[in-house]
Order: C-alpha cells, then structure tokens, then sequence
C-alpha cells in the first residue's frame, strides 16, 4: 500500500494556481527527487503534503500505517535560522515536540541521541547551533526532523548554500537513510545528483512527469531538462 497518493491535485495560492492535475503516489523505501523550474510549485508541493497549505483541488491520501503527523520536514534555511542561539542537542530534540508535552519523556530524550548518533554529530552535542559549518548544521535539522518520524522524510533543497564537499557527504548521508529503509521526498536544484540517487522523479513545470529514474531519463521532458541543466546520468 502507498504511503503517500496525490490524485488530481491543483496547487497554488494568493489565487495563482501553479500546478494542474498532479498524480503520483509514493511507496514504502522509494526515493523521489522533484525537479523543474524555479518558481513552479516544488515548495509550494511539500508545504501542501505536509498540511500547512490546502490544495485548490484535488486530494491526498496518507497509507501503509503512516499518519500525517509522522512525516519529517527539514526546510530551507534562512540567515536567522543559521544564527539560532540553541545547542545542537536543544534543537534535535525538539523534533519530538509533536509528542512531548510540557516536559520531554525518557523517550524522547533517547530518540534525540540516537538520531545524533545516526548523523554522526553526539560530539556536537553541546555546542551552540549557529558556530556549525553549514554542513553540519545541516545533519543537526536531519536528526532534528528523525526525532519527528522515521518514516518518511521531506527535504526542501537541503545542499542549497553547502559546499561540495558538504553536499557530497550529506547527500551519502540520505542514501544511507534511505537504505535503511527511510523513504525520501527531496526537492533538488541538482539534477546530476537526482538521477544519481533517486528511484523516481517527479518534474514540475510545463510539462509534468512522474515515473523510474529509467523512465525519466528516456523521456522528452527528461532529455531537455537534462540538456538544458548540463546534467548527467551517473
């Protein structure tokens, strides 16, 4: 059963509709990378999947066990967003908020060092949060968004600003995950390392397209994007 199936979707806001009968559905383990131009709604998708904008038409189905607030997010970061004066401990845990009530259980405070242990920052535990690099600010919202679900992640862009050295580790980091058994929804400006790592693509734009990382890469919309970017199969 899919965890995720978006039927007929019609996305936008302030009244502009961005996005006309969108289908796709997501299952168990699948890593999907969302593609197309800027301005085209990839954002505007995760902000809607994840319940904080309702769809102008259309509807969407969570399966296989999966509630909607089970769902990890980790969204773009803004300049204060990096400058947050919190521990990287602090941060991660308040991953489990969605669970917690006024005080964290013994469970969540396990939770959030396991999910620092996964990314590889416990030494980083108490430090402040805006002294990290980029990179590794960005692993302390991944373990941030592990301690909310397990499951299933949404990534907006998450090696936006990174250098690469730290885009290439972190996007090892989420193959890893993925692995493991995580199922992955990443919005990506890096359409190299889409048709890298994912298992499916979803192209937003003027064309739509949904499908195999296979599929993609021999269809039109695949081609001239591709060509278009001066990406690469790899």
């Amino acid at each position: 059963m899919p965890q995720l199936v978006c039927q007929n979707l019609t996305l936008g806001y302030d009244g502009q509709i961005l996005v006309n009968n969108l289908n796709f559905q997501v299952n168990a383990g699948d890593y999907l990378c969302i593609v197309g131009e800027n301005g085209a709604g990839k954002s505007t998708l995760m902000r809607t999947l994840l319940g904080l904008r309702p769809p102008i038409a259309g509807e969407i189905v969570v399966g296989d066990g999966l509630r909607r607030g089970e769902i990890g997010y980790l969204p773009q970061q803004t300049d204060v967003q990096r400058d947050f004066p919190a521990s990287v401990r602090e941060i991660v845990r308040s991953g489990c908020q969605g669970r917690a009530g006024a005080f964290y259980s013994r469970a969540d405070r396990q939770r959030a060092e396991d999910a620092m242990a996964r990314m590889d920052i416990a030494p980083l535990a108490r430090r402040c949060y805006r002294e990290l690099s980029g990179g590794q600010q960005q692993r302390v919202l991944l373990a941030r968004a592990l301690c909310a679900a397990q499951k299933l992640l949404l990534l907006d862009e998450p090696t936006a600003g990174l250098d690469p050295h730290a885009t290439a580790e972190f996007y090892a980091l989420i193959e890893s995950l993925n692995r493991s058994g995580v199922t992955i929804l990443m919005v990506s400006h890096d359409v190299s390392a889409a048709v890298r790592y994912a298992s499916h693509i979803l192209h937003i734009g003027a064309a739509l397209f949904f499908g195999t990382k296979a599929d993609y890469l021999a269809s039109a919309a695949g081609r001239r994007w591709l060509g278009a970017e001066g990406g690469a199969a790899r």
